[in-house]
């Protein structure tokens, strides 16, 4: 197949117009043309986007930055998750609400969601398999950049009078950039991140991933496609049950949907994967040529690279800031200790999860076959990857429907705190609920508009939020390699 060579960033024209639909098109073409300018207008053929850029350098500087902390203390992070230090983790008197383990667990009930199915579908659609192998790059790269953030977030994380932590990107960019000397740049940022970060929690966090279940169930519960007002209405009472509990409902819910949730999708993918064992060196060798097919040429590769770090970066967030707002409610004796146990985000959600969700698509077929046009056409990538669960597994479907739902169920549980950290950043903790009401109603409104809009405008929030982001990491990275040499000193003896 041959490589893409332009992302359709712009949401495409609708059969069906409503207020909801025409609203988020309006406000996608806006604020694309903000964050989504090219960076290389003056070759002919090749688009790369400013943010999917801003992302691969700051991925590539952080790795090197960091000695590739990815690669070095991976071992490490897996020993801290299974609490072989315990006598040496947090004290009572630490600052935090959750453990290294449901700190973890809360992130990634937001990354590995709906960005490892419908994401994933909608990448190899676009890409080809050649933007499987990208992910796999920048899920690597990504490693350090969650470090980075995450360690960032508990240096400079604080406990309110209320007993709740505020930390995150909106923390570390004011107070650690002031502490340099450029506090008017670091409110600044802080204040971006927080506005986009809101964005992000009402689109790609929430709204997108009612719409995407929602894609996913109805082809086995017919209702719900016929009725999907009344899909949203079930899906918005059950969040509004976990959210309005605040990060430890949030975490303990996330503590138990997490694991199972995984297990059970990954054991699909095992089970179709050795079903078609034979298949898979071919796959890997589609995934390996179409990255770096020749016949597409110089515009061809970087327009599979784009959309493979794009759809990586909106599943892993890596990057973003995101995860670093639930990090920082982790207790922890020192900050890096969390930001190692951060790192094995990109590495479970991008690099064992997505891979796995494209080598099915790519056996199956799903991503070329002419059957599925329709829903390439219209971005449902959860009903992509259902169809091809279902070719070789007639009943799967609803099983993956039961997956889907757990998916996105914890991923909106957990964007609604990071969305509600921001939210009560800028206009205070009192205000929290008038946020969660607001994330009720845009999750509702995610069932009855459409895929394409919710899609392109959950990219532009998610994706933009890595602009304020990294551009104040780069500021704060010796603040973090001092507290790496500090806890590797430490560790050592």
């Amino acid at each position: 197949m041959a490589a893409l060579t332009l992302i359709p960033f712009i949401a495409a024209a609708e059969t069906v117009s409503n207020p909801v639909n025409d609203f988020f098109g309006v406000l996608n073409h806006a604020v694309a043309t903000v964050l989504f300018f090219d960076v290389l207008p003056f070759i002919d053929g090749v688009k790369l986007p400013f943010t999917v850029f801003w992302l691969v350098a700051g991925a590539i500087f952080f790795t090197f930055r960091m000695s590739f902390i990815n690669l070095r203390a991976f071992r490490h992070a897996i020993n801290i998750v299974q609490g072989k230090y315990e006598s040496k983790e947090a004290k009572q008197d630490d600052i935090g609400e959750v453990s290294h383990f449901q700190a973890l667990t809360a992130a990634l009930s937001a990354t590995v969601g709906l960005g490892n199915i419908a994401g994933v579908a909608v990448a190899v659609s676009l890409g080809g398999p050649g933007a499987t192998f990208w992910m796999i790059v920048a899920g690597f790269l990504g490693m350090s950049s969650k470090f980075t953030e995450c360690t960032l977030a508990q240096i400079y994380k604080k406990q309110r009078v209320d007993g709740k932590v505020m930390g995150g990107p909106m923390q570390y960019l004011s107070v650690g950039l002031a502490e340099m000397g450029h506090a008017k740049l670091g409110k600044f940022l802080a204040g971006l991140f927080a506005v986009l970060c809101i964005g992000g929690s009402f689109g790609g966090g929430g709204s997108f991933q009612v719409n995407q279940a929602l894609s996913a169930i109805k082809l086995s519960v017919p209702v719900f496609g016929e009725q999907p007002w009344l899909f949203g209405l079930i899906f918005t009472v059950l969040v509004g049950i976990v959210i309005i509990g605040g990060i430890k409902r949030i975490a303990a819910t996330a503590e138990k949907i997490v694991p199972a949730m995984c297990g059970l999708y990954l054991l699909a993918c095992i089970y179709i994967l050795a079903v078609h064992a034979g298949q898979i060196p071919a796959a890997f060798g589609a995934i390996f040529s179409g990255a770096f097919t020749p016949e597409a040429g110089y515009g061809g590769l970087i327009g599979v690279l784009v959309v493979g770090f794009q759809r990586s970066a909106f599943s892993n967030e890596a990057g973003v800031g995101s995860a670093a707002i639930a990090h920082s409610a982790a207790k922890s004796d020192h900050p890096v200790r969390e930001g190692v146990v951060a790192l094995l985000e990109p590495f479970i959600d991008t690099i064992v999860v997505c891979t796995m969700t494209a080598l099915v698509i790519v056996i199956t077929g799903a991503y070329s076959d002419p059957q599925y046009e329709s829903l390439r056409a219209a971005k449902e990538g959860a009903a992509l990857t259902s169809a091809a669960f279902g070719s070789v597994i007639s009943w799967f479907p609803l099983i993956l429907s039961i997956a889907v739902f757990l998916f996105a169920f914890s991923t909106i549980i957990s964007w609604s705190y990071y969305g509600e950290r921001c939210w009560t950043y800028l206009f205070g903790e009192k205000t929290s609920m008038i946020y969660k009401g607001i994330l009720l109603i845009v999750i509702f409104c995610g069932a009855i508009t459409s895929a394409t809009n919710i899609f392109e405008f959950g990219d532009l929030m998610i994706l933009g939020m890595a602009f304020p982001n990294i551009l104040g990491i780069y500021f704060l990275t010796g603040k973090v390699k001092d507290s790496l040499n500090d806890y590797e000193s430490k560790y050592l003896s």
